[in-house]
């Protein structure tokens, strides 16, 4: 598979790169890296062909912004695809010296507000192109308005109407200007899609761990009410937060944390089958998604610059049809999940 052959994204005009940058790890996600790595990381990405980058207030409270923006900020702004998020405000701590990073093991110290209105989502942006030290974004995804981040199902409701009544105008206003190409929004649950589409009209999904080899309930109704609407999708951790690129080793993370015990007997199945196949299982994860015509492009982490060349590789490496159809066989994979050509 070509990592860098261009899908559609959505409603957008956007022809996007298969294979995009995930800047979680950017922010120190669960690993501290140095200043150096992350520039040598961004700059092989760069080297080898990598256009499109996505990054976030939240990760590292500001910090993949602004080590993004550094390395960006000198290449030639029209081969550059950036998306950055929308929904936090960062504050300094009323109490610095009580600062807790939480799943940040670096980044900077800083703390955030949810702000889904108007006001919130201008000033997310304005405070983004400043980090970034850039004066323009290509995607602005409305950030984390689900139940993993608000809790209970009134919290949820409640920033929906204060997105749908005033932040939405912000983010109209950004598009029909031409400020920026498209307007997602970054999910982590089951339900999520559907409540947006029922209240905005979406451009395009981040599906972050919702549809993996480890998980495609999406398929039964969500992803059909995508595809009515020509409404797109990136997948964000395609390697489900770890397990589906290090294997069923001790410490494997999914889904943020550590992986149960059945989790780590199917992704042990998984890694039997591929291994019949001479496919590694970094390879399966990443291309499965692409079996899907929705999905326009994945944005894979990495700590290092070799993780950045192994991720493309991988992506290039050909897979056997009948890989695909032995984790169906096996019960390891859906039936009805359409698998790459």
């Amino acid at each position: 598979m070509d990592p860098f052959t261009t899908r559609r994204l959505g409603k957008t005009e956007l022809q996007m790169p298969l294979f995009g940058y995930g800047g979680a790890p950017l922010g120190d996600l669960f690993t501290r890296i140095t200043d150096t790595d992350a520039e040598t990381m961004l700059n092989t990405a760069w080297d080898a062909g990598v256009r499109y980058y996505d990054t976030a207030p939240l990760y590292g409270w500001g910090q993949s912004e602004h080590r993004t923006g550094r390395c960006l900020y000198t290449k030639p702004r029209e081969e550059v695809i950036l998306s950055t998020k929308v929904g936090r405000l960062l504050k300094a701590p009323i109490n610095r010296s009580s600062f807790d990073g939480g799943m940040w093991s670096g980044g900077l110290r800083f703390n955030e507000i949810y702000d889904y209105s108007y006001d919130g989502i201008m000033r997310s942006y304005e405070d983004s192109l400043q980090r970034l030290g850039m004066n323009k974004v290509d995607l602005l995804i409305v950030h984390d308005l689900d139940w993993r981040n608000h809790t209970t199902d009134a919290s949820v409701g409640a920033y929906l109407v204060q997105l749908k009544t005033s932040g939405w105008r912000a983010l109209r206003e950004l598009k029909e200007s031409g400020e920026i190409a498209g307007i997602g929004a970054g999910v982590n649950d089951m339900g999520t899609m559907p409540r947006f589409l029922d209240l905005v009209d979406m451009d395009f999904f981040l599906v972050a761990a919702r549809y993996t080899l480890l998980d495609q309930d999406v398929l039964d109704e969500e992803f059909p009410q995508l595809e009515a609407r020509d409404v797109g999708v990136i997948i964000g951790a395609p390697f489900g937060s770890g397990i589906l690129a290090t294997g069923a080793v001790p410490g494997a993370k999914y889904n943020y944390e550590n992986a149960d015990d059945a989790t780590m007997d199917r992704v042990r199945k998984i890694e039997v089958v591929c291994k019949r196949h001479n496919t590694p299982l970094i390879a399966a994860s990443l291309q499965f998604v692409f079996g899907h015509s929705l999905v326009a492009n994945v944005i894979p982490g990495a700590y290092n610059a070799e993780q950045v060349k192994s991720n493309l590789a991988h992506m290039s490496h050909e897979i056997p049809a009948d890989l695909w159809a032995e984790l169906k066989h096996e019960k390891l994979l859906r039936e009805d999940a359409p698998t790459p050509g």
